[in-house]
């Protein structure tokens, strides 16, 4: 099983890098982001790894942080959701912004890549809300500080009000995160919000 692979870059394409390790060249299948952090051709680079192995092939996907790789895994376990999937996800959502969108169970950044409509978008946000807090893939704390549901909640209220100024519902729920922190108890709703907008700058 390969885990990780150091060598030199040796070609690259539009879902694709060919690593030169000793002679012997790699193809890894990444995302866009991945591909967009690589250096070079002839430089050295460092990709994390995983395998797949089927009866009649063997595809490796290249990470360019085990973070990356880790989520990787992890939406895999979605039904309706492989390996390509789950690289074009990545290829337009990182890591962070992977668990804020969980976190605040907004689907829409989900739907923006291929392959993700709004069922397999739901069931993504349904069935990794929970594994994502027993998993060491983020600080999660800082996106699920408090429930979104809205049950007179000051924190669910406050992101309301910014969701209906026009903000996305995951950066609402990311600033009034910070926010709630910043302010702990001493804010009353008005606080929260200016707080909350300050952060969306």
């Amino acid at each position: 099983m390969i885990a990780k692979l150091r060598g030199r870059l040796d070609s690259a394409g539009e879902d694709w890098a060919v690593i030169d390790v000793s002679g012997v060249g790699y193809l890894l299948y990444c995302s866009a982001r991945t591909l967009r952090s690589l250096p070079g051709i002839g430089e050295l680079v460092e990709l994390f790894v995983d395998t797949h192995v089927r009866e009649d092939h063997i595809h490796l996907y290249g990470f360019g942080a085990a973070r990356e790789r880790d989520w990787f895994t992890l939406l895999q376990t979605v039904q309706g959701v492989g390996a390509r999937v789950a690289l074009g996800l990545l290829s337009v959502l990182g890591p962070e912004d992977l668990a804020q969108a969980i976190a605040a169970r907004d689907r829409v950044p989900l739907t923006r890549a291929n392959g993700i409509g709004p069922k397999v978008a739901n069931r993504i946000l349904a069935e990794l809300k929970d594994k994502m807090s027993e998993t060491p893939l983020e600080p999660s704390a800082q996106y699920v500080g408090f429930e979104s549901t809205g049950d007179g909640n000051m924190s669910a209220d406050a992101i309301s009000v910014l969701v209906n100024l026009g903000y996305g519902r995951s950066e609402a729920f990311r600033a009034i995160g910070v926010a709630s922190r910043v302010l702990a108890d001493d804010g009353d709703l008005q606080s929260l919000i200016r707080a909350g907008l300050k952060e969306l700058g």
